[in-house]
């Protein structure tokens, strides 16, 4: 029998996970829809820029160097963004088979970072302090405020990506481009400026995220890896090509997974979630909110 705080405590942790989920798959559903590649260096991103703002703010101290560590980790998630499409995606732009030469590409840069990672940082688990401490109280559940901070931020960091691509000139020639590019360039649209800018507004999305999570899960080189994992999940379930799908993906995934975990275990959770979006891509092969392409 499920009582309410059975209930309570699995919706709160599949919005917890959900919400983590959305940022994470967001920044990889954005490249996709632009660019139509699969970025698989996403997940070490999102490692780096929890490792950047673990060293920041133990150099800084707690007093004010969460802060500084959280500016310091963005700045140079938009480096990292832009070195990855200049080197590793731009030279395979006019490629016949550039779906496939990028995820060979990305995998590789994902296992050089993942390896400069453990080489400048070591193996030793480690753990950013939280933003926000202490505990909060959601309907009959009990979560660290560090938790429910994700919560609220990560629908305000996706209402702020939404409102950027809908309203802002950058935005609609980044939508422009992924929907055309040839016809994005004949009216002029500086479409590589474009592509740098999607992967740099991924890399700060997947460093934020980082940051986020870093505080309620143990850091290692690895870190990234299952987020990334189940962020390609989500973006196809969701619908290849739409964001919103992306988001709605995630916080059922989130959901899913929650009420999984307690009524199958952990250990059966990931292989019940394979086999539901086997079965969904089946009656709908193009996502939730996919479009079918003729």
């Amino acid at each position: 029998m499920i009582t309410s705080d059975i209930l309570s405590a699995i919706l709160v942790s599949g919005i917890v996970l959900g919400s983590g989920y959305a940022l994470m798959a967001s920044g990889l559903s954005l490249v996709w829809t632009t660019l139509g590649i699969f970025n698989f260096a996403h997940g070490v991103l999102m490692t780096l820029g929890a490792y950047i703002a673990w060293t920041v703010s133990d150099a800084a101290g707690l007093n004010f160097g969460l802060g500084l560590a959280i500016a310091v980790s963005a700045a140079i998630m938009i480096g990292a963004g832009i070195l990855i499409e200049r080197v590793i995606v731009r030279p395979f732009y006019d490629h016949r088979d550039i779906l496939l030469v990028t995820v060979m590409t990305t995998l590789a840069a994902m296992i050089f970072m993942q390896k400069g990672i453990q080489l400048i940082w070591g193996a030793r688990l480690k753990q950013l302090a939280p933003i926000a401490t202490g505990n909060v109280q959601i309907w009959q559940t009990t979560i660290s405020a560090q938790e429910a901070l994700i919560i609220v931020v990560a629908p305000l960091l996706l209402g702020a990506l939404w409102l950027f691509l809908d309203r802002s000139r950058t935005g609609r020639g980044i939508r422009a481009v992924g929907q055309n590019p040839d016809a994005a360039r004949l009216i002029g649209i500086d479409v590589s400026r474009l592509f740098i800018i999607t992967f740099a507004l991924s890399a700060v999305l997947a460093g934020l995220t980082g940051v986020l999570l870093g505080s309620i899960r143990l850091l290692t080189p690895e870190f990234g890896s299952e987020p990334l994992v189940k962020a390609l999940i989500i973006v196809i379930f969701g619908g290849l090509g739409s964001l919103g799908g992306t988001v709605v993906a995630a916080y059922l995934m989130g959901l899913l997974e929650a009420a999984l975990v307690f009524f199958v275990g952990i250990y059966w959770a990931p292989s019940m979630i394979f086999l539901l979006l086997i079965l969904v891509l089946l009656i709908r092969p193009q996502g939730l909110l996919g479009k079918v392409v003729r």
